[in-house]
This record gives structure tokens, sequence and C-alpha cells, in this order.
């Protein structure tokens, strides 16, 4: 055999190799991207969040479609999914685009994703100040770099955490969800409180007052309250045997008295 004749029967048989191969790598490089338990992320590595604690994250946060919820670190997308599912305008905020891909696909196949968005991007440096919920599931120290962005927003929004908390904000309500899950199965809220401190003027006198998140402490009318605390722009304490209630609207109280009466306050 002459070289000649080699040269074709080598080319020949390379070609014939490459059509054997090339449906085997195109199939390769089409098959979609699936996430692994634990792999390494921005911030966190991916762990997902059990269905059953899904639901109880949305139960925790009373998510009304109403609502528009921001999921922080969405993952695969199933809380926003599952919100969507409720009628609820939804977006996850994730920084891996391959995650986001995977979202959306998960919203198409489940016929939601007219209410459930996915966007690219640093939870840093997003602006997540429109939600009105705010879902996470993240270390405890990424929760308190987001803290202080999370207490500037608007006096009720609901604040849910698989699993890890806000450092010294104490929640304002804890579930599990240990019978239908295996690891990572409680949730915490935060309700986002009005910011109060500061003196008031009262018709019974100065009311004034100290906040740490939403705990009260102070006097009316150099009395000490008790059990002072803001749950969204709803105002609660206590002077002696009197329990005074009421609703904050910018530097205004107004509410009742357990004894039937009526208060009011302007800030100073």
């Amino acid at each position: 055999m002459n070289s000649q004749t080699l040269s074709k029967l080598l080319s020949a048989s390379c070609v014939a190799v490459m059509m054997t191969l090339s449906p085997a790598l195109a199939q390769d490089k089409q098959k979609p991207f699936e996430p692994e338990y634990g792999q390494q992320g921005k911030d966190v590595v991916w762990v997902p969040t059990a269905q059953a604690l899904v639901d109880r994250m949305l139960d925790m946060g009373k998510v009304t479609p109403k609502d528009f919820l921001m999921d922080l670190g969405s993952g695969d997308g199933r809380t926003v999914i599952t919100a969507a599912k409720r009628g609820v305008r939804a977006q996850g905020v994730e920084f891996n685009p391959d995650m986001v891909a995977l979202s959306r696909r998960n919203a198409q196949a489940a016929g939601v994703s007219d209410k459930a968005t996915f966007v690219q991007g640093d939870i840093f440096k997003t602006d997540f100040s429109k939600a009105t919920v705010i879902t996470l599931f993240l270390l405890p120290d990424l929760n308190v770099r987001l803290r202080p962005q999370l207490l500037n927003m608007k006096p009720g929004t609901r604040v849910v955490s698989n699993s890890f908390d806000m450092g010294d904000w104490t929640p304002d309500q804890e579930v599990s969800a240990t019978t239908e899950c295996s690891s990572y199965c409680r949730a915490m809220l935060w309700i986002i409180p009005a910011k109060v401190a500061g003196t008031w003027q009262t018709p019974q006198g100065d009311l004034t007052l100290s906040q740490t998140y939403q705990m009260l402490t102070g006097s009316l009318k150099g009395a000490p309250i008790a059990n002072g605390k803001m749950r969204g722009d709803e105002i609660s304490f206590t002077v002696g045997s009197n329990t005074y209630r009421g609703r904050v609207t910018g530097n205004r109280i107004e509410g009742t008295t357990s004894d039937g009466g009526k208060w009011q306050a302007t800030r100073r």
C-alpha cells in the first residue's frame, strides 16, 4: 500500500470517528445543568430548602397575592415558584447564572413564568426596597450584613429566614417542620418595625422611647413603660395596669387603651 492510499484511508477513518462521536458530544454539550448538593456558590454552598419548610415559611410570612416577594439567593427557584403558585408576584436574585437559567426553566414547567421571575446578581448590590416579603437561606454573618438594609425597609415588611438568625435581633416568631424535613427545618420571622425612638408629646405628658429593633423601653410622664414592642407600625406598651396600643403613621400615633380610652402622640 503506497503512502497516498494510506493517507486517504486514515482521513476516511477520522471522518467516520468524528461522525460517530459528534452526536454524543452534541448531546453532552446540550445536557441541562443540574445543581449538586453542597456545590460552592459566591457566599455559601447550595443546599435546597425542603418543600415542607418553604410552605411553612410562606405561611409564617402570611404571603398573599397582594405581596411582592423577593428571595435573596434563590438557588433552584423553589421558594419563588411556590409563592407564584399561590398567586404571588415573586422574584429570585441568584449569583450563579446556571441556577438562574434552571429556575426559569422550572418556572416555565410549573406554568408560573408570568409571576415568577429571576435575575442574576449580587444580593449585596440589589435594591429590594420594594418587596413586602423577603425570604433567605444564608449564613448568620450574611444576614447581619443585610440587616441595616432590611431595617430601613417599610414597616410591616416580613423577613423569613431558613435556619439562620440575625445576630442579636430576636425573631418575632419561630416554627419548625421537623416531622416533614430531615435537616435545616427551622424558620424565623422578623417584622420590620417602625422607628419610634425619641420623645413624643401626648395629652398625658411626654412619652420617651428607646428602641432596640422591635423592643421598646422608656417612660410616659415619668412612669416607666413595660412590655414595649413594635410589630411593624403597631406599637404596644403598658404603664401600670393600663395597656396602650396604637398605630404609627409618620410622626403621629393614634390608638386606644385597655381601660377604654383613646390616646395620641406627636413626635417632638
